[in-house]
């Protein structure tokens, strides 16, 4: 029945969310001049210690609630929360120190709007389960599922370059110290084996590097219909033990291929040092692959409001504790956003931290419709409302200084990031 409903709403074009007197032209990315982030100075620091243990929920962290408290960050705190941390697969660290040029604070603020009108609910899996376990080849192999990655600190990623992954700080850092599983961090992509344990042909057809929509078969909830989706392609939340559809496909069984990281960079922001507390606005890093990577990786996006996303739904894909070795899959809408955080409500489970968070807006220069990460998923978190304890699915958005940070990131300087 609850596989029957999906099918109905996938086959429904992302037109028929448009409401009121929204229209197409509403949900198209928009090219934004970002803020340059300038390296001033690089300095060593002592050697990570990498006893931290791995915390998937954070305690008492500042949510929406509590961000509206807070004065408005002087530019000297956000350059202070933008500095960042690199550590180098040997454990050498290093600390940069960052000038923002071109910000405009108020910018900022204004491409945030409350959502009204929803109650936020206690979240994380409860109720039917709306999350869907991709396990056909023709799916796990495919853009944007194939963007997907693990890391062996038992959380999720994504692929943002060639060689890099975008991730969540906490998978690799506690707020005061590395977590141990990040002295010899790894990163797996999903791939698939052959019956008999061997790997694809060679000589097979590549696809084209890159992170264009254009060359893949839309493979979403935006567009799939019910002749690509079918029980064997996705399946429900339901378990089917000792099942030959719970064993994998017969055509192959998923595997990852790790990889391990050369250097991982984090905000200052992230660090107690700095925050005074856990801050989940930046609860976001980036790591730098030993190796390129020949799969397909997703663009940034900067994050747009909510009632600029088709249905006001966001995506994503990651590896939930709870299906070992399965990629999973679910969208959902968003209840309430500040201008660095959505709470949302995704099923999901820990593992799935880490996971980016996209959407399918408007290119307006080739007219076709594009997906972009907009967010980090950060976990199933517990904050602090009305003095009180109480738990959401969090994810961290892309802004236009977060955007021009990873970018950074990317390209090893600022001058290939003026524009998002």
């Amino acid at each position: 029945m609850r596989l029957t409903l999906l099918f109905l709403l996938l086959s429904v074009p992302t037109s028929h969310f448009i409401k009121g007197a929204e229209t197409e032209q509403d949900f198209t990315w928009h090219l934004q001049k970002l803020p340059l982030i300038v390296s001033q100075r690089t300095f060593h620091l002592d050697r990570p210690k990498f006893q931290a243990e791995i915390k998937l929920e954070l305690n008492g962290a500042c949510g929406i609630e509590c961000q509206k408290t807070l004065p408005l960050p002087s530019m000297s705190d956000l350059e202070d929360c933008l500095s960042y941390e690199t550590v180098f697969e040997n454990g050498t660290r290093l600390r940069t120190d960052v000038n923002v040029q071109g910000f405009l604070p108020q910018a900022e603020s204004e491409n945030t709007t409350s959502v009204k009108g929803r109650l936020r609910q206690k979240r994380q899996v409860y109720g039917t389960d709306s999350r869907f376990s991709i396990s056909d080849k023709q799916f796990t192999t495919k853009y944007p599922f194939s963007t997907a990655v693990k890391i062996s600190s038992g959380c999720s990623g994504i692929l943002i370059s060639p060689k890099h992954v975008l991730t969540a700080a906490h998978c690799v850092h506690d707020g005061k110290d590395y977590i141990k599983e990040a002295r010899k961090l790894r990163v797996g992509l999903l791939k698939i084996r052959s019956k008999g344990g061997g790997k694809n042909r060679k000589g097979s057809k590549q696809r084209k590097k890159g992170s264009s929509d254009a060359q893949d078969p839309v493979m979403d909830a935006s567009t799939l219909n019910m002749k690509s989706l079918n029980k064997r392609s996705v399946e429900g939340s339901q378990n089917h033990k000792g099942s030959r559809r719970n064993r994998g496909d017969s055509r192959g069984k998923p595997s990852f291929q790790w990889t391990r990281v050369k250097k991982t960079h984090i905000p200052n922001g992230w660090l107690k040092g700095i925050s005074k507390d856990v801050a989940l606005d930046y609860d976001y890093a980036v790591l730098e692959l030993k190796r390129p990577q020949k799969k397909k990786y997703m663009d940034l996006g900067i994050s747009p409001i909510t009632q600029h996303m088709p249905g006001n739904r966001v995506h994503f894909s990651g590896f939930d504790d709870d299906r070992p070795g399965q990629l999973v899959y679910r969208f959902c809408s968003v209840s309430d956003e500040s201008s660095d955080l959505f709470y949302q409500y995704c099923d999901a489970e820990p593992g799935s931290s880490g996971s980016g968070i996209y959407v399918r807006l408007r290119d307006p220069r080739s007219k076709k419709w594009k997906r972009k990460i907009v967010a980090v998923y950060s976990g199933h978190q517990w904050v602090d409302l009305n003095e009180v304890q109480q738990d959401f699915n969090v994810a961290v958005r892309i802004t236009p200084l977060k955007y021009a940070q990873i970018c950074s990131w990317i390209h090893g300087n600022s001058a290939d990031c003026t524009h998002g």
